[in-house]
């Protein structure tokens, strides 16, 4: 861990000549540098990108993407298991994960040709190797210097450091994703959204699948209640679930890892044929000399004010998980305020990103969903809150399917007949959600969502009758 760190003296620049000057350097080619890189071009700037990785981020060759394609094996096995004895014979079904793997790669292995090629097109030269601030205003690409008016740092996240002994015998979660093989025994480090996403996946490929979380309430930032109900269906399908536990030592062995845990006191020992670090990431800072052009930053990312501008150097600017902000770190937030610092820059504004509304959904099965306020956050507001509980999973298009796992809880002010949360546990509500979201952006009331007539039957259908 990184901690804080104080404005530092720019270094002088003066033995090494500067080969380029560009109106913005863009550093970090994930989808948010690229949508801010394209949205200044198009205005006429000389934009430079630059990224020691593919061009693509996390989402799209690391991330979302690539699991959410994995998933989809994991959706077929389960779809299956729930139709047993109700039409479907699931008997022999099994998931071939090179073949699976193979299919994600289909879609993955395009992306940074396609990305690059498409900045071309749009006029931004694209650079490849390792930025470092040397000064304000300039940076050093693998020896060679650059200079710009402006800067955006969109670098993305990293794995948080861990420090128990044996922690390099993890893997993360860019690891998992390229796995060859799937072991039979995994152990999840952390009670977050990876640990739980993969821990899903894996148990329906046939492996064990073991969560330990030193928190007492894994999943924090989702409804407790709903999160309870995931467990007990991740514990159908072999999930376990270790909560208050911390991991005190992993030893590599002949053909695994032995892995102590520590509960109240007492220590364990489990096996395991891998361990996945899923404890959460940090913003992927401290290699970028930040300290050289005077940017104070922490492990939350580039401090900056409310319009993404860096708070103690004018010239730079950070968006999604490079900068301290309150939104969400998510791929779509990070775009949102790269394409926000991009106007304030062409423009000379400062207007704040608009954080209303945007749905976060943990990729399990059923997936689970949140928009909007906790239960807690409501009433710590003083909202004149009414909550309506639904048990969705005797309703129609549950039945359907065969899910016996499925409850909408959405939070309603009644003063003003708006939704202030929405939180959902069930197949598909990763798509409903976005109704909800876009009913709390634009303060439409529950009185005028009841009012439309959706396409039945459809999950959308069942949105009315959630209110």
């Amino acid at each position: 861990m990184h901690n804080p760190v104080a404005l530092g003296t720019a270094e002088s620049a003066a033995e090494t000549p500067v080969t380029e000057d560009y109106d913005l350097m863009v550093i970090g080619a994930g989808m948010a540098g690229i949508a801010a890189a394209k949205k200044c071009a198009a205005e006429g700037w000389r934009v430079a990108i630059v990224d020691s990785l593919p061009y693509g981020g996390t989402c799209a060759l690391r991330g979302c993407d690539p699991k959410k394609i994995l998933r989809r094996g994991a959706e077929i096995i389960d779809s299956a298991r729930l139709m047993r004895g109700k039409g479907i014979d699931d008997a022999g079904l099994t998931m071939n994960w090179p073949d699976l793997m193979a299919h994600k790669h289909g879609f993955t292995d395009p992306v940074p040709q396609s990305m690059e090629s498409g900045l071309d097109r749009a006029g931004v030269d694209t650079l490849h190797g390792h930025a470092r601030f040397v000064g304000t205003h300039q940076i050093d690409i693998d020896g060679t210097r650059y200079q710009a008016e402006r800067f955006l740092i969109a670098t993305g996240a990293r794995p948080r450091p861990l420090n128990f002994p044996g922690f390099e015998h993890l893997i993360d979660s860019t690891d998992f994703l390229e796995l060859d093989a799937l072991p039979p025994r995994i152990l999840f480090v952390g009670g977050g959204f990876i640990s739980f996403e993969f821990a899903h996946l894996v148990a329906r490929a046939g492996s064990t699948a073991r969560i330990i979380d030193r928190g007492a309430r894994p999943l924090k930032s989702f409804d407790p209640d709903l999160v309870e109900l995931l467990v007990d269906r991740g514990r159908e399908v072999g999930i376990e679930l270790r909560r208050s536990t911390q991991i005190a030592d992993v030893k590599q062995t002949g053909d695994g890892y032995q892995v102590t845990l520590e509960h109240d006191g007492i220590e364990e020992t489990v096996e395991a044929d891998l361990v996945v670090h899923g404890a959460g990431r940090i913003a992927d800072l401290a290699a970028l000399g930040l300290e050289s052009a005077g940017i104070e930053w922490s492990e939350r990312g580039v401090r900056v004010g409310a319009h993404l501008q860096s708070t103690s150097n004018p010239a730079v600017w950070a968006a999604g998980d490079s900068a301290d902000t309150a939104g969400l770190p998510l791929t779509p937030v990070a775009v949102s305020e790269a394409k926000v610092a991009a106007s304030n820059m062409i423009k000379g504004t400062t207007t704040a990103p608009d954080y209303a509304g945007i749905p976060t959904v943990v990729f399990t099965i059923p997936e689970l969903v949140r928009v909007g306020l906790l239960e807690s956050e409501a009433t710590e507001q003083g909202i004149d809150l009414t909550v309506r509980y639904s048990d969705t999973s005797g309703w129609y298009s549950n039945y359907r399917i065969g899910e016996s796992t499925a409850t909408a809880k959405v939070l309603i002010d009644r003063s003003n007949d708006l939704i202030v949360g929405a939180h959902l546990l069930g197949p598909e509500y990763s798509e409903l959600v976005n109704t909800f979201g876009l009913a709390i952006k634009l303060g439409i009331t529950t009185r005028q969502l009841k009012s439309t007539t959706a396409a039945y039957p459809t999950i959308g259908s069942d949105l009315g009758s959630m209110l």
